[in-house]
């Protein structure tokens, strides 16, 4: 996955736009990460992540 998608799902999700890139560019190094040491794929670990961003955001926008 490219950045550039990364930060249209992190868009959808509720990211403000000015931090999109620079999220974005982050989540994909902690997913390479977290599938090499964890042993998954990077398309798992990335899958993960985001599940747990769109929970945090959801929940912001809850007042939660």
């Amino acid at each position: 996955m490219t950045i550039e998608q990364l930060s249209a799902i992190l868009g959808q999700f509720g990211c403000p736009e000015a931090r999109v890139s620079e999220m974005a560019s982050q989540l994909d190094k902690r997913a390479t990460q977290l599938a090499q040491a964890q042993g998954r794929s990077y398309e798992e670990s990335l899958a993960h992540l985001l599940n747990l961003m769109k929970q945090g955001w959801s929940a912001k926008e809850r007042g939660l």
